[in-house]
């Protein structure tokens, strides 16, 4: 069972992540039993015959790639405990827009897992989009990446953890001696 980064902890993953090869398309493709994550577009194409299946055993959350809208899943976001958003590359931030959007926008409160190509440098950034779990490359550490949560103690601008900048929240009345 992988490891994985949740609440500030490393804990024990019991998900899988379904990816589509290239000969499976979303409207055909099998979802396999047990606790799944799946595509988006998965989710869409199949909904009337996963929203039983989701509502009665809780074990089906979607994924959104980066080129997919938090605003594509609006109807459905209350029905799940978990939805992630794949980074492809380190260098693609279009996941971190879509984790705001869920978490301002579309007021989820579940598990926002970030997955894919997620390394230590992003994740005090990802937190403060709404992320609170962390998939992270298996070929890094993990005990290292956790430490990335606290690489600063700050930050100056406002983010769905944070509403008002740091002028705003610093004290500046001026004590006579």
């Amino acid at each position: 069972m992988r490891e994985i980064i949740k609440d500030k902890a490393i804990v024990q993953d019991d998900w899988t992540v379904l990816r589509l090869t290239e000969n499976e398309t979303p409207d055909a493709v099998e979802v396999p039993a047990g606790k799944t994550i799946i595509p988006l577009k998965v989710w869409l194409l199949q909904r009337t015959a996963l929203i039983t299946r989701l509502q009665q055993q809780q074990d089906l959350a979607v994924w959104f790639s980066s080129d997919e809208a938090a605003q594509d899943l609006a109807e459905d976001v209350s029905l799940f405990s978990l939805i992630a958003v794949d980074f492809p590359k380190f260098s693609d931030g279009r996941g971190y827009s879509i984790a705001y959007n869920l978490r301002s926008r579309l007021a989820y409160s579940g598990e926002l897992r970030a997955i894919g190509d997620v390394l230590r440098d992003q994740l005090f950034f990802m937190q403060r989009v709404g992320f609170n779990a962390f998939a992270t490359r298996e070929d890094r550490s993990i005990q290292d990446a956790l430490k990335g949560l606290t690489d600063f103690s700050d930050a100056y601008q406002t983010s769905w953890d944070q509403k008002n900048p740091l002028f705003r929240r610093v004290d500046r009345s001026v004590v006579s001696a």
